[in-house]
């Protein structure tokens, strides 16, 4: 006899069974509901479980024997003896698979309201997509959630949430929900505001007595107000005269972002890569690059003569078009697709370089750079990265607790 073909044996008309239970949690329950099953020998076609603050919900679909109501007795008289609730429903065919056009949607609030999470789902709903599971990500301290999403495109998504993302106070990104989403990627940072809190430059103004007028000229210029080279030989030219060992010492003031190193340690584990680009000065970079084990870095370089600033760079300026430059040269050198980038910055002079990447976060940012960039992150703390990347919360604790540091 001639084996059944494998999509005839999975058709749409074939018989099954969902079965549903519900109940408080415990060890051992899911286990006597599946044993109970096994004395059929029916096969399993899916199956899902979620707990919920203790309460326990399972689903399973199942090849529907000749006469469930045996089976339906059965569970009924399981469900008494374990003080759970058991649905048992026949029907056909397996679940429909996702339509075409699938997004992950990360929505970050702090806190999260029910208001605002139902403005996003109904937002996807008016799209005319289907909201296919939802997974916590992070409840401390913000609350992140992972929504699967099928049936729109991303680009629509993205432009729908991102207003009303806006309208709820909450960080909403949408990426694409293929397969690349979970390759190992190369994550190219700004620096000066977006790893590290504060302006290099303004804390070296600040040695040179000159701080107001250089937090001036870099505010107008991280707006896009400026054009970034004129402001840099502007900046640099008030250090002339300072003595090189202020690098020192602004270096050991220089405190990261909250979640710094937690978002740097996590993906180093996974095999992800790090860069870091910056129009400030590779005098700094250089030690932050090898203080957190980053792979790449790219500054510019502050002439120094005689144990003193000179108030000039040396070599061609790291602006807008450099940063860009400098990630396609980062990914050349790691192998790694444009596609499969991650960009973080904050300012004008980053927009160039969150365009290239595949996917570009705006990092507490400047408004014209939110415009801009595919999504963006409102709060101050830089690990909600990994959230975009599909890791949550609970297992990076686990993996630091797993290999302390």
């Amino acid at each position: 006899m001639t084996a059944q073909p494998e999509f005839e044996m999975h058709s749409a008309d074939r018989p099954t069974l969902l079965v549903t239970l519900t109940g408080t949690d415990r060890p051992g329950l899911t286990s006597a509901v599946l044993s109970t099953l096994a004395t059929r020998g029916l096969e399993v076609i899916d199956a899902e479980q979620v707990v919920l603050r203790g309460r326990l919900i399972l689903g399973v679909l199942l090849s529907a024997p000749r006469d469930h109501k045996d089976l339906k007795e059965e569970l009924k008289a399981l469900a008494s003896a374990l003080d759970i609730d058991i649905s048992v429903k026949k029907g056909v065919g397996d679940n429909e698979p996702r339509r075409k056009g699938r997004s992950q949607v990360t929505v970050i609030g702090h806190p999260l309201s029910a208001v605002g999470l139902a403005a996003i789902a109904g937002r996807i709903a008016d799209t005319g997509a289907n909201i296919d599971r939802i997974s916590r990500m992070a409840r401390y301290p913000v609350t992140a959630m992972e929504i699967a999403v099928s049936g729109a495109e991303p680009e629509t998504l993205r432009t729908v949430l991102a207003q009303e993302g806006v309208r709820q106070g909450l960080d909403v990104a949408v990426q694409d929900g293929g397969l690349y989403r979970r390759a190992k990627r190369l994550i190219v940072m700004d620096v000066d505001s977006t790893l590290i809190q504060g302006e290099v430059i303004e804390m070296l103004a600040g040695h040179a007595g000159r701080l107001e007028e250089v937090a001036r000229v870099t505010d107008q210029a991280m707006r896009g107000e400026l054009d970034f080279a004129e402001s840099l030989e502007h900046r640099v030219k008030a250090l002339a005269g300072l003595p090189a060992s202020a690098l020192d010492e602004v270096y050991d003031a220089i405190q990261f972002a909250p979640g710094a190193r937690t978002l740097v340690r996590t993906l180093k584990r996974l095999g992800y890569q790090f860069a870091i680009v910056s129009g400030g000065f590779s005098q700094i970079t250089d030690k932050l690059a090898a203080e957190l084990g980053i792979d790449y870095a790219k500054a510019n370089e502050l002439e120094i003569v005689d144990g003193v600033l000179t108030g000039r760079v040396i070599g061609e300026i790291v602006d807008r078009a450099g940063k860009a430059t400098a990630l396609r040269q980062f990914a050349e050198r790691s192998n790694t697709p444009l596609s499969q980038t991650v960009a973080i910055g904050d300012g004008a002079n980053d927009l160039d370089m969150l365009a290239a990447a595949g996917l570009g976060v705006a990092f507490n940012a400047k408004p014209v750079v939110q415009a801009a960039a595919d999504t963006h992150l409102s709060v101050p703390y830089l690990d909600t990265i990994l959230y975009l990347l599909g890791i949550s919360r609970e297992e990076v604790e686990t993996a630091d607790a797993d290999q302390p540091t």
